[in-house]
């Protein structure tokens, strides 16, 4: 009787204690994730205040009036969260962040079925340009005019040109070769040049 009391005793301790043992490492599980989490907040807010400018003047170039640019902001902004976890470094994280916000813009676009956006770009010239005198000014606002006539994709490619990104960043983020960048902007710059001389 003895010896079954203490058994049983036994059981009941390491049942108790294994229940303990079991909630304290699911508690470090959980303080472990959201270390995990708040560290990846940082480094998400980190890469959105370091890129909101390339945000901005892409909400700005697929939009047409400023609630639609608030809106397609917070979309990319939500896109770029859900799939941060998926970056896997072997590309620049400006790469990957612009393929997120031109693919959000462009499924946006789809989205709203607005073919015909006549963008209001001013906002963007005067801040980019406020040094500059009124001719060059008048320059800037003719050509993004212009640009913003662009077909979606093409859209994508000149603002990832005026970004200062090189032939292959954009092949990378577009998806397409390096020598069909070097033709499509041949091309646009052809057209744009065209367009210009009309006006």
């Amino acid at each position: 009787m003895n010896i079954r009391t203490n058994i049983i005793g036994l059981k009941v301790f390491f049942l108790e204690n294994s229940l303990f043992f079991v909630i304290f490492i699911r508690n470090q599980v959980l303080i472990r994730k959201r270390r995990a989490t708040m560290g990846k907040e940082a480094d998400f807010i980190s890469m959105i205040k370091t890129n909101q400018g390339a945000i901005f003047k892409i909400t700005t170039i697929y939009t047409n009036n400023g609630q639609d640019q608030k809106d397609l902001y917070q979309e990319i902004v939500y896109q770029l969260w859900k799939s941060f976890d998926s970056f896997k470094n072997r590309s620049k994280i400006s790469t990957w962040l612009y393929r997120v916000a031109l693919n959000t813009a462009i499924t946006h676009l789809k989205r709203t079925k607005r073919k015909d956006q006549v963008v209001a770009i001013e906002k963007v010239i005067l801040q980019q340009t406020a040094h500059f005198d009124d001719s060059y000014e008048e320059r800037i606002r003719i050509l993004y005019h212009h640009i913003q006539q662009l077909n979606t994709f093409n859209k994508g490619i000149m603002l990832l040109l005026l970004e200062g990104k090189s032939y292959d960043e954009i092949a990378e983020i577009i998806g397409i070769t390096t020598t069909n960048v070097g033709t499509r902007i041949s091309r646009i710059k052809q057209k744009l040049r065209k367009q210009i001389v009309k006006t």
